[in-house]
C-alpha cells in the first residue's frame, strides 16, 4: 500500500482529497478458540470458515491443515512461469529469476509450522466489532505502568510485521530499555486480513476501521492509550486521531499521510524534491494501487487461484519498498518474507485485503489536519520522505519529528530495533511535554 499523488504549485485541490488530485493528474474447530487453515478433502483445499465471535474477548489459536500446505507446494510446483522480462532491472516488475528462487525455496524449504508455533506463543484472540471477527494479539508488560498502544498494519503487511518489535516494546529492560519505556502491546489484523473476518459488504473504509479500534480498546479496559501506523495503519491511526476517538492520548506514524501536499506559494527545494518522488511514483509504480482500488475482484482470482502470483504481487513491493536497492533480501530475511505471504495465501485474503483500496484508497487515505499530539518518523527507504514544514503544517500538535538512518516502507519488519527506538524517542519526548 502506499501513495499516488502528483503534484505542481499550481493544482492541489482544497479537499485534499486523493480522487480529486489524481483526476487533476490525469488532466495534467473449537468455537472461538481455533481455526483450521483449509480443509483435509484431498482436493483444493480452502479455508474453513473463522469461529463465530460475539462481543466477548475469545481466546484464538492458529491450527493448519496439512493439506493446506501440501496444496501449496503442489500448486507452486505447478507453477507455469512467464518468459523472462525484457528489461534488466524492475521497471517491468519483480524479475523472472527472483520470484523463481523465491518459490522454489517456498515449495522446498519454507516451513509454515515455524510461525504457527510463534502466533500460538502469543495471547491471541477474536472479538466481535461492528458485526465483524475481529483478530488480535494483545500482549501485556510486565511493568505495571507500561502505556497501552494499537500498532496497525498495512498491505501487503500483516501482524507478522511487528513480530520483532513486541518484546523489546513490553519489555524494554530486556531489550536495552527503560522501565518507563514500556508498552502494553494490541496488535489487530484488518478487516479481510490474516484471521479477522471478511467484510461482505462495502463501508469497511478507513474512519470505519478507526471506530473499531477505538471498540476494541475500550473493550481491553484502555482508557488512555498511544497508537501507531504505517501504509494503511497510518490511515487508521490518522483517522483515529481525526475523530478524537475516546481515551487516544497522541499518535505515532511512520507514513505521514501529507499528500496532496500541503503547499503555500511557491514550493522550497525541498518540497520539490519530495513533489518529484511523488510524481515518479505515481507514473512508475502505482499500477497495483489502481488495479486494487478498482478492480479488487478481477486481480483476487489471479491472486486467489495460484501461491507463485501471490508471492510475486507481495515481494515486488518488498522489493520496491524496503530500504535495499531492490535486493529486499538483505533487510527481511526470505523465511520472514514467506511468513507474511503464506499468511495471505493461506488465509485466501488477497481479494478482500485489495478491497480496502476500493473502500478508501481516493477518499479516505489524504491529508487530515489533526490537533492531537502526533510523532512522525521518517525512514530513508519510504516512497516518499516529505519534510517537517509539511508536518508542521497539518498537525498543529507535533511534538517529535525525526528522519531515521536506516529502514524503509516496513520500518518495523526492516529495522525492529531503529523502530523501536523511534517509538520510545517519540513517547520520552511526549512525556517530556513534547
Amino acid at each position: 500500500m502506499s501513495m499516488t499523488p502528483r503534484a505542481s504549485a499550481n493544482a492541489v485541490p482544497a479537499d485534499g482529497s486523493r480522487r480529486d488530485f489524481l483526476v487533476g493528474i490525469a488532466r495534467g474447530a473449537l468455537a472461538g478458540a481455533a481455526v483450521a487453515i483449509g480443509s483435509d478433502v484431498a482436493a483444493q483445499p480452502s479455508p474453513a470458515p473463522l469461529p463465530r465471535v460475539t462481543e466477548a474477548v475469545t481466546p484464538f489459536r492458529v491450527v493448519t491443515s496439512s493439506a493446506a500446505i501440501s496444496d501449496a507446494r503442489r500448486r507452486l510446483q505447478a507453477t507455469r512461469w512467464p518468459e523472462r522480462q525484457t528489461a534488466d532491472d524492475w521497471r517491468q516488475g519483480a524479475p523472472l529469476a527472483a520470484i523463481q528462487a523465491l518459490v522454489a525455496y517456498w515449495r522446498a524449504a519454507y516451513d509454515w509450522r515455524r510461525l504457527e508455533r510463534r502466533l500460538n506463543a502469543y495471547p491471541q484472540f477474536r472479538t466481535e466489532i461492528d458485526g465483524l471477527g475481529i483478530h488480535f494479539l494483545h500482549v501485556r508488560s510486565p511493568h505495571e505502568h507500561a502505556r497501552p498502544i494499537i500498532l496497525t498494519h498495512g498491505w501487503p503487511g500483516s501482524i507478522v510485521e511487528f513480530l520483532n518489535v513486541i518484546g523489546p516494546l513490553t519489555d524494554p529492560t530486556k531489550h536495552g530499555g527503560q522501565p518507563e519505556d514500556a508498552f502494553h502491546v494490541v496488535l489487530p489484523s484488518l478487516p479481510g486480513f490474516g484471521f479477522s473476518d471478511k467484510p461482505t459488504e462495502t463501508g469497511w473504509g478507513l474512519p470505519r476501521i478507526a471506530r473499531a479500534w477505538s471498540v476494541l480498546m475500550r473493550r481491553l479496559g484502555y482508557t488512555d492509550y498511544l497508537a501507531q501506523g504505517g501504509d494503511w495503519g497510518a490511515g487508521v491511526t490518522t483517522w483515529m486521531a481525526r475523530q478524537h476517538v475516546e481515551g487516544l492520548a497522541a499518535i505515532h506514524l511512520n507514513l505521514p499521510i501529507l499528500f496532496p501536499p500541503p503547499l503555500e506559494g511557491e514550493p522550497n527545494q525541498a518540497e520539490k524534491a519530495t513533489i518529484a518522488q511523488l510524481v515518479a511514483f505515481n507514473d512508475q509504480k502505482s499500477g497495483y494501487a489502481k488495479i486494487q482500488a478498482t478492480r479488487p475482484q478481477t486481480i483476487g482470482y489471479a491472486l486467489a487461484d495460484s501461491p507463485a502470483g501471490q508471492a510475486a504481487w507481495i515481494y515486488e513491493k518488498l522489493g520496491e519498498w524496503t530500504d535495499s536497492n531492490y535486493e529486499p533480501e538483505r533487510e527481511i530475511s526470505r523465511d520472514e518474507m514467506l511468513d507474511n505471504i503464506s499468511l495471505y495465501w493461506l488465509t485466501n485474503t488477497a481479494a478482500s485485503s485489495a478491497r480496502l483500496y476500493y473502500e478508501s484508497f481516493a477518499t479516505d487515505f489524504s491529508t487530515q489536519r489533526l490537533d492531537l499530539p502526533v510523532a512522525v518518523s521518517i525512514f530513508p527507504g519510504e516512497v516518499f520522505q516529505p519534510p517537517r514544514l509539511w508536518g508542521e503544517r497539518v498537525y498543529s500538535r507535533l511534538f517529535y519529528w525525526n528522519e531515521a538512518a536506516h529502514g524503509g516502507h516496513f520500518a518495523a519488519f526492516e529495522q525492529p530495533a531503529v523502530f523501536v527506538e523511534e517509538l520510545r524517542a517519540a513517547f520520552r519526548a511526549l512525556r517530556r511535554g513534547g
